[in-house]
């Protein structure tokens, strides 16, 4: 594996130093998010800052996976006590969390906002997807990118999900998540050797030309709109 042979010394040796990546991780993890009244445009711009060499690089893909993760054990807990209260089983599908919650978007709350490590989507996660994307080429001397590249659609469908069926308002910090998990996949994809096959819910939302009105996080006015199956578009097939 071609990430392997990075961390070997192939290609040029990479040095990471496993207690500043959990200095830094837990740095970003308790000075950022919903608790600070910094807006969430600003704290993502100050975590990317932080995050910007190697070790930063490794702290970003581990705050993606493990919101990825946290996500689909809080969706797996929420069905689990929708099966117990009414009967229904619900299908919890990592590859695909569509059908769940066009099924069950009303019972279920949207698992981005309150995971148990904190990382709020708009500052740390928002920022942890832009350090993969700038530095996607060196992606795989540190880690291996077939298992993050899957996570980081996770994250974009729970992200879109949440619009159409969480009751998550789009706001511009929304959108720019979403914008950011687009570019930068792309970017991951673009530098890995075998990249793998889109996900089902991205292809379906590709087929798609809907537009959603963005609204100003403060306030109730739209200052625009995206369309998403249009952006995915232009930024996973190019």
């Amino acid at each position: 594996m071609r990430w392997l042979r990075g961390l070997l010394g192939g290609g040029g040796r990479v040095q990471l130093d496993a207690g500043r990546q959990q200095a830094l991780l837990r740095d970003v993890q308790h000075r950022y998010g919903a608790h600070t009244r910094i807006p969430f445009r600003e704290q993502a711009q100050a975590v990317t800052a932080m995050l910007g060499d190697d070790d930063g690089l490794v702290v970003a893909a581990r705050i993606v996976s493990q919101v990825a993760d946290e996500a689909h054990a809080d969706l797996q807990a929420q069905a689990h006590e929708v099966h117990r209260r009414t009967g229904r089983r619900l299908l919890v599908n990592r590859r695909n969390y569509r059908p769940l919650w066009k099924e069950a978007g009303q019972a279920l709350r949207w698992p981005l906002s309150a995971l148990p490590c904190g990382f709020h989507p708009y500052a740390q996660v928002a920022a942890a997807v832009a350090v993969l994307g700038s530095q996607a080429s060196r992606l795989d001397r540190v880690t291996d990118p077939d298992p993050l590249v899957t996570r980081m659609f996770e994250v974009l469908d729970l992200t879109t999900a949440g619009w159409e069926y969480g009751r998550v308002r789009l706001d511009t910090d929304a959108a720019t998540l979403a914008d950011r998990l687009i570019s930068s996949t792309a970017q991951v994809l673009a530098a890995m050797d075998d990249p793998p096959r889109l996900p089902p819910a991205v292809r379906e939302l590709m087929r798609r030309n809907n537009t959603y009105d963005v609204y100003d996080p403060t306030g109730p006015r739209a200052v625009g709109a995206i369309n998403l199956g249009a952006r995915m578009r232009e930024g996973l097939l190019a």
